[in-house]
């Protein structure tokens, strides 16, 4: 493929170039809306100097750091929603923002708490996903009162000190969930539920919702205690392959968290997934193959691209603005993806 010239940068900006070259050399003051449309067509054409475009145009607007930490370094989803967040801090034009993504190497509520602290000093805010525990608020309220914002993300925590949450309505969710389990089960019976830990605030509405839902419109169903797997596959495996040797009228299962790979691995190894509703949550290559081979009937996808863009613009906002008064929440509304819409 041909690599663009500043010819074609030109044709594609609509501009001449002479425009461009200014722009590129900062040679003459060029309006900020022409260099604009010179940097966005850059970046489209694939222009070679597209960064040092983007760089000029950005020169003397505010800058500003966001630490991020995130869960599982290694696993799909979370690497998808570290690129998502990237891109969404790239995409805002009027600002530069600076993110810093840290993983924490376990689920314990103090080293989550820790990681928080470590960024105080350094960055204008903070965003994490992480376990509702007195640690992490601890951390969100000693970063609260240095003048540092802190958003939840995916699973909310921290109420009251924490400056926003961004991610679904978790106790909707989990009404969905029950409701479309109920509507796929062929026959009445035991439905499992699997949570990543009595923590996650976030997996406690799924559940309250799942079994809310139950009791009020499907009663013919039972819903078993729910198994804490500390989102690991392994513990899913075994504890889903005991549950279907119990129960042998289970017809329903419901992962809240993390684990899914293990609830996968244990209908496709008893070849139950045709006979057993199986909901899981968010869209990756082990998930994506299971439903093409049916082995499980829905995946709740939250939408990383909406949350991301949202997010930076309310970082931006708050840095700018201040903290709010009443911090709130920020919901998105999920996905559901079958195995006929991928």
């Amino acid at each position: 493929m041909k690599r663009p010239t500043i010819t074609d940068l030109a044709e594609a900006a609509g501009v001449s170039v002479a425009t461009v070259d200014r722009v590129l050399n900062g040679r003459l003051k060029v309006r900020e809306e022409t260099a604009r449309k010179v940097s966005e067509a850059a970046e489209r054409i694939g222009y070679h100097a597209a960064n040092v475009i983007r760089q000029r145009l950005l020169a003397d607007v505010p800058e500003y750091h966001l630490a991020i930490v995130l869960q599982k370094e290694r696993h799909a989803f979370y690497q998808s929603f570290a690129a998502k967040l990237m891109q969404a801090a790239a995409d805002v034009r009027d600002r530069r923002i600076r993110v810093s993504i840290r993983y924490a190497r376990s689920s314990e509520p103090a080293e989550v708490a820790d990681l928080l602290l470590q960024a105080s000093g350094k960055v204008q805010a903070v965003a994490a996903t992480g376990l509702d525990h007195h640690d992490v608020t601890n951390a969100v309220s000693v970063l609260r009162g240095r003048g540092i914002p802190t958003f939840s993300l995916l699973s909310d925590f921290a109420q009251g000190e924490r400056e926003g949450y961004f991610g679904t309505n978790n106790m909707k969710v989990g009404r969905t969930a029950a409701w479309l389990i109920s509507k796929l089960a062929e026959r009445q019976g035991k439905i499992a539920l699997f949570v990543g830990g009595h923590r996650y605030h976030g997996h406690a509405l799924r559940e309250a919702g799942f079994r809310a839902y139950i009791r009020e419109c499907a009663p013919r169903f039972e819903v078993l205690d729910a198994v804490v797997n500390l989102e690991t596959r392994q513990l899913t495996h075994e504890a889903l392959l005991g549950v279907m040797a119990r129960h042998p009228d289970l017809v329903g299962v419901y992962c809240a968290g993390g684990g899914m790979e293990g609830a996968i691995a244990a209908l496709r190894e008893a070849g139950a997934g045709e006979r057993i509703a199986c909901l899981v949550h968010e869209l990756t290559p082990e998930s994506r193959q299971a439903l093409l081979e049916r082995c499980i009937s829905g995946v709740f996808q939250t939408p990383l691209k909406e949350l991301c863009a949202d997010l930076m613009a309310t970082v931006v906002h708050t840095i700018e603005q201040g903290m709010a008064e009443n911090p709130g929440q920020r919901f998105v509304a999920p996905y559901l993806l079958t195995p006929e819409s991928i």
